[in-house]
């Protein structure tokens, strides 16, 4: 059995460039590096905000409380 070499093993990874972003190909990056920076995003993503929040009404809640205070004339009554 032969040991294969780690560099063979692994995955040849394509080194990318500034002019394959996202921003650089849409005219947002405001940086001139010689390498990408940390920020980088492939431009085949197409980013895309994250989807909203749908607004939903609540069905309308009862109109009288279980329990309220009592009125100011209950209140004289019991100590009276």
């Amino acid at each position: 059995m032969h040991a294969v070499p780690a560099t063979k093993n692994k995955r040849a990874t394509r080194k990318v460039t500034c002019e394959e972003c996202f921003f650089k190909k849409n005219m947002l990056c405001a940086l001139d590096l010689a390498e990408p920076c940390a920020t980088f995003r492939p431009h085949e993503a197409q980013l895309k905000p994250p989807p909203q929040l749908r607004f939903v009404f609540r069905q309308e809640r009862r109109s009288r409380s279980a329990w309220a205070f009592p009125t100011a004339q209950e209140q004289a009554a019991l100590h009276a």
